[in-house]
C-alpha cells in the first residue's frame, strides 16, 4: 500500500504561516509633552508641609450644602445611569476572563435518518448488517437509522499571539476608565450643586442689603419729608427718593424670582420634586492652607479623574490595537467530546456505548486580510486620537489649575480693598445725614451717598461670590478625594 505523503500539507500550513506573519507594527503609547519646569511645583515658605488631596467633607464644611451632596449621590439620575454603565463595564471585563478559558457544554442530541438503497451510507448500512463479525446488537436499522447522544463538549482557543489577553487587559482598562468618569461625574454634580447652593446664598445676601439699605433709605425719605413741610425741601427732592425706593423694592422682588430659579435648578439635579433648599448664610471663605502648601501641580493633573480616565482609555485602545494585530496570526483551536453514542436505544447505556472526540485546528486568515488590514488602522487611528484626547486633557487641567490658583491669590486682595470700600461709605453715608441736616449738603448728595453704599456692598458681595466659585472650582482642579 502506498504510503500518503504528509509534506505537501505541513509546507503549505507553513508557507501560509509565514504569510500571515506579515502584519503590521502597533505604535508605543506616546509620552504627553512635560509641563514647564517653572510651574511644576508652587512652593511657599509659609508652612514646609506637603499637599495632601482635599477631601469632599473637610473641605466643604457646611452641613446643609453636605446633605445635598448625600442626596445627589441617591438620586439624581445622571450619576444612577453612571452607576449602571460602570457594571456594564465590568461585566465586559467577567467575560473577557472566561474568554481565556475552554468553554464546556452539556447536553443531549437525537437525529435519524433515512438513507437510499443507492447511496453510499445505504449502501455501507446494508453491507455492515452481512458482516459475519457483528452481534445483533450491532446491527443497523436500514429504514430509519437513529442516532442518540449524551455527554460533554469542550472548544478551546489557544491564545498563542495574546489576543484574547489584550481583548482582556482592554475591558480592564476600560472599566477602570469607566469608574474614573463616575468619580469625574461625582465631581462635576458635586461643585455644579456648589455653586448653585452658594448663588443661592449670595442671593439671599444680595435680598438682605437690598433690604437694609431700603430701611436706611426710608430714614432719609422721612427727613426730606419733615423738610418739605417746613418748606426747607422741594418737591423734586420728594419725587427722587420715591422713585429710587421703587427702584429698590423692584429688584427686591427680581431676587426673588432668582432665587426660585436657582432652587428649581437644585431639586432638578437632587431629583426632588420641588420645596425649599436649607442653607446657611456664609460664603466659602479663601483656604489659604491649602494654598500654602508645596503643591506637586504634575502629581495634582494626573491624579485628577478626567486625566486618569484619559490615560486609561488610551491603554484600551493601544491593547485593542494588538488584538486587532494578533488577528493576522494563524487561529490555533482545540475541542474534546465525551459521552453515550449508539443508534439504538437498547445499547444506548451500555459501557461499549462511550465515545470520544479531539479536535485540531489551525486557519490562517488568506483572502480576509484586507478586511483585517482596516480594522487594524480602525484601532490604529482609535489609539492616536486616545492620545490627543489624553494630552488635551493636561492641558486643560493644568492651565485650568493655573489660573484658579493665580485668580485666588488675586481676590484676596481684591476682597480686602472692597471691604475698606463699603467701610468707607458706611461712614459716609452717616456725615452725608448729618450734613443734610445742618444745611452743608443737599438732596442728590444724600441720595448718591445712599445708592454709592449700595452699589459698593453688591460689589462686595459679587466678587465674594466670584471668590467662591473659585474655590468650589479648585476643589475640583486639585482632584479632590470623594471619600
Amino acid at each position: 500500500m502506498k504510503r500518503f505523503n504528509h509534506k505537501p500539507i505541513l509546507y503549505g500550513i507553513a508557507v501560509l504561516g509565514l504569510t500571515s506573519c506579515a502584519v503590521p507594527n502597533v505604535a508605543d503609547i506616546k509620552k504627553a509633552r512635560t509641563l514647564p519646569d517653572e510651574a511644576v511645583r508652587i512652593e511657599n515658605n509659609t508652612d514646609p508641609d506637603k499637599f495632601q488631596p482635599v477631601n469632599l467633607k473637610a473641605y466643604f464644611t457646611d452641613p446643609q450644602l453636605q446633605e445635598l451632596f448625600e442626596k445627589v449621590m441617591e438620586a439624581n439620575p445622571d450619576f444612577q445611569i453612571a452607576r449602571q454603565r460602570v457594571e456594564i463595564a465590568n461585566s465586559f471585563l467577567r467575560r473577557s476572563k472566561m474568554d481565556l478559558l475552554p468553554s464546556l457544554e452539556i447536553g443531549a442530541a437525537a437525529s435519524g435518518d433515512r438513507y437510499g438503497k443507492y447511496t453510499m451510507e445505504g449502501v455501507g448500512n446494508y453491507d455492515t448488517n452481512l458482516s459475519p463479525n457483528i452481534t445483533e446488537d450491532q446491527k443497523i436499522n436500514r429504514d430509519f437509522t437513529p442516532n442518540y447522544w449524551l455527554g460533554a463538549r469542550s472548544s478551546w482557543e489557544i491564545d498563542a499571539w495574546g489576543k484574547l489577553k489584550n481583548k482582556k487587559l482592554s475591558a480592564q482598562k476600560k472599566y477602570l476608565a469607566s469608574t474614573e468618569g463616575l468619580r469625574l461625574l461625582q465631581v462635576e454634580l458635586f461643585t455644579d450643586i456648589a455653586n448653585l447652593y452658594y448663588q443661592l446664598v449670595t442671593l439671599d445676601n444680595r435680598l438682605a442689603i437690598y433690604q437694609k439699605n431700603y430701611k436706611l433709605q426710608q430714614r432719609a425719605f422721612e427727613i426730606i419729608l419733615a423738610q418739605r413741610e417746613v418748606g426747607k425741601a422741594t418737591e423734586l427732592a420728594v419725587q427722587q427718593f420715591k422713585a429710587q425706593n421703587n427702584n429698590w423694592l423692584a429688584e427686591i422682588e427680581h431676587i426673588k424670582v432668582e432665587i426660585v430659579t436657582v432652587e428649581q435648578a437644585i431639586t432638578t439635579l437632587t431629583g426632588s420634586y420641588g420645596g425649599d433648599v436649607k442653607r446657611g448664610s456664609a460664603l466659602m471663605p479663601t483656604n489659604m492652607e491649602i494654598l500654602n502648601k508645596d503643591i506637586n501641580i504634575e502629581g495634582v493633573i494626573h491624579s485628577r479623574p478626567d486625566v486618569a480616565a484619559n490615560y486609561y482609555v488610551l491603554e484600551a485602545s493601544q491593547a485593542d490595537a494588538k488584538a486587532a494585530r494578533a488577528a493576522f496570526y494563524p487561529r490555533i483551536d482545540l475541542g474534546a467530546s465525551f459521552g453515550l453514542n449508539a443508534f439504538s436505544a437498547g445499547t444506548f447505556f451500555k459501557p461499549a456505548s462511550l465515545a470520544g472526540q479531539l479536535l485540531g485546528g489551525l486557519m490562517v486568515p488568506v483572502f480576509n486580510k484586507g478586511q483585517l488590514k482596516h480594522e487594524f488602522n480602525v484601532a490604529n487611528k482609535e489609539q492616536e486620537i486616545a492620545f490627543l484626547n489624553y494630552q488635551k486633557s493636561i492641558t486643560t487641567a493644568f492651565n485650568e489649575l493655573q489660573s484658579i490658583l493665580k485668580q485666588t491669590k488675586i481676590y484676596e486682595r481684591v476682597l480686602q480693598l472692597k471691604s475698606e470700600e463699603v467701610g468707607f461709605l458706611d461712614r459716609g453715608v452717616e456725615v452725608s445725614n448729618d450734613l443734610y441736616l445742618t444745611g452743608y449738603a443737599n438732596y442728590f448728595e444724600l441720595i448718591n451717598s445712599q445708592k454709592s453704599k449700595l452699589t459698593a456692598e453688591l460689589d462686595l458681595l459679587r466678587f465674594q461670590h466670584q471668590n467662591t466659585r473659585n474655590n468650589v472650582l479648585l476643589f475640583k482642579a486639585l482632584g479632590g478625594k470623594l471619600d
